[in-house]
Order: C-alpha cells, then sequence, then structure tokens
C-alpha cells in the first residue's frame, strides 16, 4: 500500500471522528478539539490528492464517510436500518470500487 493511501486512511478515520464529535461535544473546548480534528483531516486529504486521483480520493472519503455515518447513526445512536439505507450503501461502495477500477484502466493505458 502506498503512502497516499495510508493519508486516505487516515482521512476517513478522522472524518469519522470529527462527526461523531458533532454529535457528543457540549463544552467549548470539545468544539475546540473537533476543529483541531478538522484541520488535521483536510491536511491528510490534501496530501492523499498529491499523488492519487482526486476524484477517487474524495469519493472514497465521501463513501466512507457517509456510510460509517449511518452506522454510528444505528449502532451509537438507537437510529433505524431498513431496506433502501442498505441498497445505497452498497451503491455507494460499489460506486467507489468501480472509480477504482477505471481510475487503474486509465493509468496503465497511459504506459502504453
Amino acid at each position: 500500500m502506498s503512502k497516499s493511501w495510508i493519508y486516505v486512511a487516515l482521512t476517513c478515520a478522522f472524518e469519522l471522528v470529527w462527526v461523531y464529535g458533532f454529535s457528543v461535544a457540549s463544552q467549548w473546548w470539545h468544539w475546540l478539539l473537533i476543529i483541531g480534528i478538522i484541520l488535521v483531516d483536510f491536511h491528510c486529504l490534501a496530501k492523499a490528492c498529491e499523488k492519487l486521483p482526486t476524484g477517487t480520493v474524495y469519493a472514497v472519503f465521501a463513501a466512507v464517510g457517509s456510510v460509517g455515518t449511518v452506522l454510528m447513526d444505528v449502532f451509537l445512536f438507537g437510529g433505524t436500518m431498513n431496506t433502501a439505507k442498505l441498497f445505497f450503501i452498497a451503491l455507494l461502495v460499489f460506486g467507489v470500487i468501480g472509480l477504482k477500477l477505471a481510475d487503474g484502466k486509465e493509468e496503465k493505458g497511459a504506459e502504453v
């Protein structure tokens, strides 16, 4: 795994942390911590985009954030899961996989 993909994983993890923080912050210093996490998150996002296609990085970032937020809502905050949510989560995941596969084909075609 390249260093850029590690930045993608970090930005996804930090995104979920600050989204969770929005739900539980109750003190002023919680919000300062969240702002710091957001700044680190966007730094990792920018570093990932230096070597990887920005569209792919953002698709992964958005998909992990969306899926992670839905799962946090269900498992941590008492939200509900239904067939429609599962369908659209699967659609996001397949879309991100499709983008990654499409980027791989372009890279191979450019090398020839």
